[in-house]
C-alpha cells in the first residue's frame, strides 16, 4: 500500500525523465504491433471511410480551440 503518493509520483516522474529513448526498440515494437494487427485481421480496414464523420467532427472541434497565450 502506498502511503505517500506525492513521493511516488515524484519518483516516477524522475525515472521517466532519466530514461533514454530507444528509437530502434520503439520501431521494432511498432512493427510487431502492425504485424499482429495484420494477423488478427484488424488491418487493413474493410471500409476505410467507416467512422469518418466522427473524425471530421473531432478535427473541427480541435482546430477551433482558442489558444490561451
Amino acid at each position: 500500500m502506498v502511503k505517500n503518493t506525492l513521493k511516488l509520483q515524484a519518483f516516477e516522474a524522475e525515472r521517466i525523465r532519466a530514461e533514454k529513448v530507444d528509437v530502434e526498440q520503439n520501431l521494432r515494437i511498432l512493427d510487431a504491433l502492425y504485424e499482429e494487427a495484420l494477423m488478427l485481421g484488424a488491418l487493413p480496414p474493410k471500409d476505410p471511410l467507416d467512422g469518418i464523420e466522427v473524425k471530421i467532427r473531432v478535427a473541427k472541434a480541435v482546430n477551433n480551440v482558442q489558444r490561451s497565450d
